[in-house]
């Protein structure tokens, strides 16, 4: 398996968003270019983007926050409107480190996130890249088996390391065998904090409303929406369709779709080499 370093130095903060704490790492210099995780249990910022930090500092400043519920964040999501509620925080973020613009990278809730920010202030967003997005098509058919099991993590029995590592093994990559177990024990022991577990930032949406809100198919500002985007999707991806990237493609009027074969729901960790080079490109403009 391939190896990626890491960037030597990170300046790591915790700053005050909206009333919550949000815990951010920052390296490089040159356009901000946000990257925001997914919401599997146990995500992480950095470690969602472990394989891509470094290349992508060498060209800009590369903001890495953990997403509220996560990492070093404050704990809890409102899920009367989770996407929502992530994107006003990451709004606020923009503002609290003076930003009127930047770029979005957004894996699976990530993107979610990305795409709720942008469609409710595009003036806010450079360019836009999303991986496998979270919202796209949910309520056309139902939950993959991949997002079931995402979904009752912390239910039943509650979480264990089995099921955390049958959902990353069977569900969230092509190839489970390039998946160590460093990081599946990684995650778990972040997975099973107290406040966490107290309050799962990703759970099954409470209302008919909620639902209808977190399809952004429904959305017709997504048939307007100026903001340049990439959609990378796994052709493989077991937790959000790769249907879902053709629906995109479709409804918005300056979206490039690349589907991504023998791989899975990670496209950033799974084919990082691709990822990092895509991803460079398209911020810069050069596609």
């Amino acid at each position: 398996m391939t190896t990626h370093s890491q960037p030597t130095t990170m300046h790591e903060s915790l700053l005050d968003v909206r009333g919550r704490k949000i815990f951010v790492a920052e390296t490089g210099d040159g356009p901000p270019v946000l990257l925001l995780h997914g919401g599997g249990p146990g995500a992480s910022g950095v470690s969602n983007y472990s394989r891509n930090i470094a290349e992508l500092a060498k060209e800009y400043r590369v903001i890495v926050p953990d997403l509220p519920g996560y990492g070093r964040s404050s704990k809890g999501v409102d899920g009367r409107d989770p996407f929502g509620y992530l994107a006003g925080h990451i709004r606020g973020l923009l503002d609290r480190l003076g930003l009127e613009k930047a770029h979005l990278v957004g894996n699976s809730y990530g993107g979610a996130c990305a795409l709720r920010l942008a469609l409710d202030t595009p003036d806010r967003v450079g360019r836009m890249v999303l991986m496998g997005p979270g919202g796209i098509g949910t309520t056309r058919a139902l939950p993959t088996p991949g997002l079931t099991s995402l979904l009752d993590y912390y239910t039943g029995d509650g979480p264990s390391r089995p099921k955390l590592e049958k959902f990353i093994r069977t569900h969230l990559v092509f190839n489970a065998a390039e998946v160590p177990d460093s990081v599946i024990d990684s995650r778990y022991r972040d997975s099973i904090d107290p406040e966490v577990v107290a309050a799962p930032p990703l759970t099954r949406p409470k209302s008919l409303r909620t639902v209808w809100k977190t399809d952004f198919t429904r959305d017709r500002r997504l048939e307007r929406l100026p903001v340049p985007t990439l959609v990378l999707w796994g052709a493989a991806d077991r937790v959000n369709r790769p249907s879902g990237g053709r629906m995109l493609a479709e409804r918005m009027p300056d979206c490039d779709l690349y589907m991504v074969a023998n791989t899975g729901h990670w496209v950033q960790w799974e084919r990082a080499e691709l990822f990092n080079r895509l991803c460079g490109d398209f911020l810069a403009g050069r596609r």
